[in-house]
């Protein structure tokens, strides 16, 4: 009997250092406000280090749950997002309003007028484009769809390149058969300017010869009528 109370004895110094070891486990938490503005992380040991450190009391911020004793507070898993509460204040889920928030900050109630959505999806993933939902809705109730499917977009596409390569070329050609027809009537206007220029020099080359010819036969009847005289 002694024998086992002295045993008993040497196993309570040892529990003692494993629950000291236990509750001198130190982890960051982050702690944040009630209305979730702020939020910072805290390095704490044990449940009274971290409450010295923040408030009065704290809750967990997904579901609200007190953390009021050091058993509980050993479970939590690192970075726990912790709240703050100070007096007066109540935990509130993250989707509804806060109290100490002002009355401005909550969403008026309003009315849709129209709401249009598309969506582009394919069937098959070799689709070269796929297919574009439509969805109308108005105040809410009337609702119109479309469903415009685009299986064969590939080869339209191809045939409206290739139409357009085919118009390219046709208006080249016009192009160039039109510039063609332009140069030749030029050329026209210019042999004909031509053509009216060379009877108009003609002429006064003919007449150029008419006159030095006169003027050739009147020193001639000059002659005539002075040599004799002369001779004399």
């Amino acid at each position: 009997m002694d024998y086992a109370m002295k045993s008993l004895s040497l196993l309570t110094p040892s529990e003692e250092i494993l629950t000291q070891d236990f509750y001198l486990f130190s982890g960051p938490f982050r702690v944040t406000n009630v209305d979730r503005s702020v939020k910072k992380g805290i390095m704490a040991d044990v449940l009274v280090d971290l409450i010295n450190k923040g408030a009065s009391a704290l809750v967990l911020d997904e579901d609200g749950t007190s953390v009021d004793t050091e058993d509980f507070f050993q479970t939590l898993p690192e970075n726990a997002v912790l709240m703050v509460l100070e007096k007066g204040q109540k935990w509130t889920p993250h989707n509804s309003p806060s109290r100490d928030r002002p009355s401005d900050c909550k969403q008026k109630p309003r009315t849709d007028v129209a709401k249009l959505t598309f969506d582009l999806y394919k069937n098959n993933p070799k689709d070269f484009i796929g297919c574009l939902n439509v969805k109308a809705t108005l105040y809410g109730a009337y609702t119109v769809s479309y469903d415009l499917r685009c299986y064969a977009a590939k080869s339209v596409l191809k045939e409206v390149l290739r139409w357009t390569i085919f118009s390219m070329q046709a208006t080249g050609h016009i192009l160039l058969g039109s510039s063609c027809y332009i140069e030749q009537l030029l050329e026209e206007e210019e042999r004909v300017e031509k053509s009216l220029a060379l009877p108009q020099e003609s002429r006064i080359r003919q007449l150029q010869k008419k006159v030095t010819k006169s003027k050739h036969k009147n020193y001639d009847v000059l002659a005539k009528i002075f040599y004799p005289t002369c001779l004399l």
